[in-house]
């Protein structure tokens, strides 16, 4: 699976990501059962990546959603999914929260410590996503988002003071291998696996997910 661009100077997409894009995202809704539609995609423009919004300053080229009507849009089918990508095979692909998972989003370096302490404590992880600006994202099942706020409460923390968000319903994850312009792909920290199909809940992750964002915030 080719998940690289050359550079930011590369004249187009290698079709090798188009197919990989159109193949992962048929496996995410038939072997995951998770929602998927497609984004934006990368256009070269005068020999640069540019996002298919036709936005210069896009914050996340190639990687949010192309109409309003996203949700509608998504879709756990794998035939609907393949017809979707066959239209445009570079387009990103994009999860919806709030459905079969939520996601807690916390900055890489609290999340790679929160990883270590989950190791040692042996908790049962879901899948993991590491994007390029420097994020990580948490499955767990759905709900996460409402009750995260009185779960950090509980452990002492003003919910504020804290880079850690659950992303729920009305919000999405960039999905692997998609990419943020030239900024590099969504990468598995935790891949997919049989062993992590069930999701933990967000209250198995939180205190070594608050613990390393509390950490982080203080250097």
């Amino acid at each position: 699976m080719d998940e690289t661009i050359a550079g930011t100077e590369t004249a187009q997409i290698p079709v090798q990501r188009g197919e990989a894009l159109l193949d992962t995202a048929v496996r995410y809704a038939e072997e995951r059962h998770w929602d998927v539609f497609p984004g934006t995609w990368l256009e070269a423009v005068d020999g640069t990546q540019r996002c298919s919004c036709g936005e210069p300053a896009c914050a996340l080229p190639g990687a949010h959603p192309a109409r309003e009507d996203w949700a509608t849009q998504a879709t756990g089918s794998a035939t609907v999914a393949r017809r979707m990508w066959s239209r445009q095979p570079t387009a990103s692909i994009l999860l919806p929260t709030g459905r079969t998972f939520d996601a807690v989003d916390v900055p890489e370096t609290a999340g790679f410590l929160a990883l270590a302490r989950m190791e040692r404590m042996e908790l049962t992880l879901g899948p993991v996503t590491c994007t390029p600006d420097r994020r990580m994202q948490f499955f767990v099942l759905p709900g996460a988002a409402a009750k995260l706020p009185d779960l950090i409460r509980k452990l002492g923390w003003p919910p504020a003071s804290l880079d850690l968000v659950a992303l729920g319903e009305g919000t999405y994850v960039a999905a692997p291998p998609t990419r943020y312009g030239s900024r590099g792909a969504v990468q598995w920290a935790c891949r997919p696996t049989p062993a992590n199909r069930w999701l933990p809940d967000a209250e198995e992750l939180i205190s070594p997910l608050a613990y390393a964002c509390g950490r982080d915030g203080r250097r």
